[in-house]
């Protein structure tokens, strides 16, 4: 059963998205961030109280904040990035301080955000944006230039970044009207042919292991999920059944290799397959007063007693676990 976690502090507003540091397990954890209508809250108890991560920049009025990403940065800090409608705010030391950086005039809306996994040593960060395509910066977020030759479509609604960026310098963005991979580190762009036409690609999901495997999924709007094994060459509808609507997140069981689990969010709710996609079932039994979700952070392995942060639709955060 969901333990709630809806401290008076939060104002009742939806959460688009969570982010929290990819280390976090039972020994070692470290602050989560949740991107919401109100702005961007962090949490430093495993979610049991939130405050707000803008308070030294004393804003007059809410800032609505569309994405956020961490990133390690100095000893146990994190580099943390907010996307906004008009740029990117970064913070260097875990979300005391920030600095607004300048993408472009006019300002973009930035909708998705992804990292390098090698971020000490290469600085990779990347924006998706509504409207102006993708940015990207090799500094660690200090300047920003455009990388869309190629990019068909600039609305772009969510980016995925191969974890074994460092040698394949693969990165993948899912856009209105279908899906496109880089294999330049987001300096050009093509486009990935999808057997559904022009749907928006609204999640994307990378095996862990995914350069030996090349594993992906990507979450369509209307026609619901597709599965690659061949890094996005072929493709086959997973659970049509089940899964027939939008899917607003895909998480990718830490491993998968071993234990092929994935937990996806569609049409306000979850459901979780334990064998790559040919079985689903709702997760967990018992739900939530019907309330739908909005966005998920599982910091560690799901399934078997694993817990997942969920963001429901009436602005709550709740702990799920299986």
């Amino acid at each position: 059963m969901p333990a709630s976690l809806d401290p008076e502090t939060l104002s009742q507003d939806l959460i688009y998205q969570f982010a929290g540091p990819v280390e976090w397990s039972r020994a070692r954890r470290g602050p989560c961030f949740a991107a919401r209508m109100s702005g961007l809250f962090i949490s430093q108890d495993d979610g049991k109280t939130w405050q707000s991560a803008y308070r030294s920049l004393n804003l007059s009025q809410a800032l609505p904040t569309l994405a956020v990403a961490v990133a390690p940065g100095a000893g146990r800090g994190l580099v943390v990035f907010a996307g906004y409608n008009g740029g990117v705010l970064r913070s260097p030391d875990s979300g005391e301080t920030w600095e607004n950086v300048a993408l472009r005039e006019p300002a973009p809306a930035v909708v998705a955000l992804a990292v390098s996994p090698n971020f000490r040593r290469d600085g990779r960060v990347l924006a998706g944006t509504l409207a102006d395509g993708i940015f990207y910066s090799a500094d660690g977020g200090g300047h920003w230039q455009t990388g869309n030759l190629g990019l068909l479509d600039v609305n772009v609604l969510c980016l995925g970044i191969s974890p074994g960026f460092e040698s394949d310098q693969t990165i993948f963005a899912g856009t209105q009207s279908g899906l496109f991979c880089s294999r330049n580190a987001g300096r050009a762009w093509r486009e990935v042919a999808l057997p559904v036409d022009y749907d928006a690609v609204i999640s994307l999901g990378l095996s862990p292991n995914f350069a030996h495997d090349s594993t992906l999924f990507a979450g369509t709007e209307t026609h619901g999920l597709l599965g690659s094994e061949d890094g996005g060459r072929h493709w086959r509808r997973l659970g049509p059944t089940n899964l027939s609507n939008s899917i607003g997140q895909i998480v990718v069981g830490p491993e998968f290799s071993r234990r092929p689990q994935l937990l996806v969010l569609h049409d306000g709710g979850l459901s979780m397959s334990d064998d790559g996609g040919a079985a689903w079932r709702r997760w967990p039994a018992a739900a939530w007063n019907d309330e739908a979700v909005s966005a998920l952070l599982a910091p560690r392995s799901f399934g078997a007693g694993g817990p997942v942060l969920a963001g429901l639709e009436s602005g709550r955060a709740v702990w799920v676990r299986g």
